[in-house]
C-alpha cells in the first residue's frame, strides 16, 4: 500500500533531508586520498547524531554501520573499514537520517583526487540520469516512466543500469511502496499522485549491469569488475512537481 504523507510528516522528512544533504556537502571536502572508509562512516554517524537525529541504516536488518561506502566496482552496501582511499578511486556514500519517526535517504558518489576520464564520465552520466528520472516524477505519470527515462538515457551513453537494486517509497519506514525501478517499459505501475514520497537512486556501470554479492551478504559488486556509481534523492510529489527533500 502506498502511504500518502501529511504536511506534518513532510516537514519532518524535509528536516531530515536537510541534514543528510548537509552531511554530503561536508563529505565533499572530507573525502580525499588517505581517508579510510571507516573514517567516513564515523563522520556520517557523528554528523547525523550532532543534529539530533538517528543514522537509521545502523542496525537495519543487522547492517552494522551508519553509512554504506561503495568503492570502484562495489555497486552498493559496501562495508566501511580499513580501506584507505587512493587517488583515482570513486566512492558512493549512502546514508539515512531518522527524525521523530520519519526518514530521508540519499546516496552520492565522489571522485577521490584525480580520476580517469572513464570514471569522470560515469559520475556525470549517473548524476544526470537521476535528474532525468526526477523530471518524470510528476502527477499523472506512472512509476515506470521514471525508470524508462533513466534506462533510455544511460544506454544511449553506452553504459548500463543495475537491475537488482531499486528505488522505494519512504516515510515512517525506510522502505515502503512503491518500488521504483530504474529500467523497463513506460506507462506501467501506480500513478504518481500528490503526497507520495519515494527515492530515485540509479546505479550505473561501465560494463555489465549484472551483480554479485560478497560472502558478507551485503556488499554488491559488478560481476565483471567494472566501475559503478550511484546518485539518490528522496522526493515529495506536489501538484507543482517533485520537491527534492535531500538537497540544501
Amino acid at each position: 500500500m502506498i502511504i500518502m504523507k501529511s504536511r506534518y510528516e513532510i516537514d519532518l522528512m524535509r528536516e531530515a533531508g536537510k541534514v543528510v544533504a548537509a552531511c554530503h556537502a561536508g563529505l565533499a571536502d572530507f573525502i580525499k586520498p588517505g581517508v579510510t572508509t571507516g573514517q567516513i562512516d564515523t563522520f556520517v554517524e557523528s554528523f547525523i547524531e550532532r543534529h539530533g537525529m538517528t543514522p537509521a541504516q545502523k542496525g537495519y536488518k543487522g547492517y552494522p554501520y551508519a553509512a554504506c561506502t561503495s568503492v570502484n566496482d562495489v555497486i552498493c552496501h559496501g562495508f566501511p573499514g580499513d580501506y584507505v582511499l587512493k587517488d583515482g578511486d570513486i566512492i558512493t556514500v549512502d546514508m539515512v537520517a531518522l527524525h521523530k519517526g520519519l526518514h530521508a535517504d540519499s546516496a552520492w558518489s565522489y571522485a577521490v583526487g584525480n580520476v580517469s576520464p572513464e570514471a569522470m564520465r560515469l559520475l556525470e552520466v549517473t548524476k544526470k540520469s537521476l535528474f532525468v528520472g526526477i523530471e518524470q516524477a510528476v502527477v499523472g505519470n506512472q512509476i515506470s516512466d521514471i525508470g524508462h527515462a533513466i534506462q533510455t538515457y544511460v544506454e544511449a551513453e553506452g553504459l548500463s543500469v543495475v537491475r537488482d537494486f531499486i528505488g522505494h517509497g519512504i516515510g515512517r519506514d525506510m522502505h515502503e511502496s512503491p518500488e521504483v525501478l530504474h529500467y523497463g517499459p513506460p506507462h506501467k505501475g501506480p500513478r504518481i499522485r500528490r503526497g507520495m514520497t519515494f527515492t530515485i537512486e540509479p546505479m550505473v556501470n561501465t560494463g555489465s549491469y549484472e551483480t554479485t554479492v560478497d560472502a558478507d551478504g551485503w556488499t554488491a559488486r559488478t560481476v565483471d569488475g567494472s566501475l559503478s556509481t550511484q546518485y539518490e534523492h528522496t522526493l515529495y510529489i506536489t501538484d507543482n512537481g517533485p520537491e527534492i527533500l535531500t538537497q540544501l
